[in-house]
């Protein structure tokens, strides 16, 4: 165990509940603190379903670009504790240290007193903390969950809000149908602060609207707005202020035209002053790791037959599920194979609505356990809904089973997708060598 999973342990026995949205207790802790998030340069707050870290990755990328330092916030983590935390400096920024990280969690442990706290509030807390102690010009936020009452919303006044696509997930703590739950994200709208909408359902999209004209607050809704397609194999983005003609985003898939749409959107209503160039190359640059990552050179690839493709998706819900299959759908129009799944999904998401989406592309699905976690949903179960679906269906023991077993299975090379977690993700990412960094 290392010094951060001892503290981390510490820390997560201080309330009963993992999830407990509010924002009393982390304002408790952060006023007795002095108030880091006040000391904090310009913010931009993010919020959504799906594609939120893809819109941080353009907005750091682009920030970069222009020679700007950037703090990031994110979560959850995928191989290392360190990556939720990374801290702006000239050239690039860096994780934060173990020593400085371990240093600050007891710092917050000891101001905390024993008080009740959730991890996530005290994680965030550690955020600010950081973040106020480092010299920055941009502080990229991403919510945890929700919006209203995530722990990153005691922000009081962001430079912009941005809420990407929203769509059925944690139903248990922020509603069943999709108008509750975009009333949740839009909760980090403030009072005359701008903010960037990315394409919504017409439902989530009023619910958003409604309470930005109550708070006078500035809208810059996808499709409105501003606009961003592809074109000609570059990314063409449009609004008031005019037209930039932008390389096609390195990430793969066409949800991340309008992820990068997004983060144009926001830097332009927000007024960071940024050439061209920056534009160019961020967008250009833009990485996020097991969204759509393809798997090359690490040893998990050397599992499956000659020629087969090993891709990786972190997608679990209805959302994740649909965009990740139309570009699947688009690769095998270009360069057709047979795909088969490999997916594991922890039992707080829905297999079904994530799964239907790949009904009739993909030919195969084995189901594996999320390791290391103890909500993972069993792989018999995921197998299950998998064959009602119309899926050939199997149970592997891990990941590495579950590839070796596709040797001779197809006529031709495969192409094999790993999903259903962002947990199983970052395991992958681990057992293959290929740390994010």
């Amino acid at each position: 165990m290392t010094a951060i999973d001892a503290v981390l342990g510490r820390l997560s026995a201080l309330h009963p509940k993992a999830i407990d949205l509010s924002l009393e207790r982390i304002g408790r802790l952060l006023a007795r603190l002095g108030d880091p998030h006040r000391s904090l340069p310009p913010v931009i707050h993010v919020a959504g379903t799906n594609g939120k870290g893809s819109t941080i990755a353009f907005l750091r990328a682009i920030l970069e670009a222009a020679g700007r330092r950037v703090h990031v916030y994110t979560s959850p983590h995928l191989v290392r504790f360190n990556e939720r935390f990374r801290l702006g400096q000239r050239g690039g920024g860096r994780l934060v240290c173990d020593d400085e990280l371990v240093s600050v969690l007891g710092e917050l442990e000891r101001a905390n007193a024993g008080q009740p706290i959730t991890i996530f509030e005290i994680i965030t807390a550690a955020g600010f903390v950081l973040f106020a102690r480092h010299p920055a010009d941009v502080v990229l936020l991403e919510v945890g969950m929700g919006g209203r009452y995530d722990a990153t919303n005691v922000i009081e006044q962001p430079a912009v809000s941005v809420i990407t696509p929203v769509s059925l997930d944690h139903t248990d703590y922020l509603g069943t149908a999709i108008e509750e739950i975009a009333r949740e994200k839009a909760g980090i709208l403030k009072r005359r602060v701008p903010a960037v909408v990315a394409r919504q359902p017409l439902d989530a999209l009023e619910v958003i609207e409604r309470l930005a004209a109550r708070l006078a607050a500035p809208l810059f809704v996808s499709g409105e707005q501003w606009h961003a397609h592809e074109e000609g194999g570059r990314l063409v983005f449009q609004d008031e202020d005019g037209l930039l003609d932008l390389p096609r985003p390195r990430l793969i898939g066409r949800h991340q035209i309008e992820n990068a749409g997004t983060a144009i959107a926001a830097l332009r209503a927000g007024r960071f002053a940024l050439p061209m160039s920056a534009f160019e190359a961020g967008i250009a640059a833009a990485d996020w790791p097991a969204r759509l990552q393809r798997l090359g050179s690490g040893r998990l690839i050397r599992l499956l037959p000659a020629g087969a493709e090993l891709w990786l998706d972190g997608g679990h819900n209805a959302g994740g599920g649909e965009v990740v299959a139309a570009t699947l759908a688009d690769l095998e129009e270009r360069a057709p194979k047979p795909l088969a799944l490999v997916c594991g999904m922890l039992d707080t998401k829905e297999p079904e609505p994530f799964l239907r989406h790949f009904a009739g592309l993909a030919r195969r699905l084995i189901a594996v356990p999320v390791p290391g976690h103890e909500r993972g949903r069993p792989p018999g179960m995921l197998a299950e809904v998998a064959g009602e679906l119309g899926f050939e269906a199997e149970v592997a023991e891990n990941v590495e089973a579950a590839l070796a077993s596709l040797a001779g299975t197809f006529d031709a090379a495969p192409r094999v997708l790993v999903t259903g977690s962002l947990y199983l993700a970052g395991d992958v990412l681990a057992r293959d060598g290929t740390l994010p960094t």
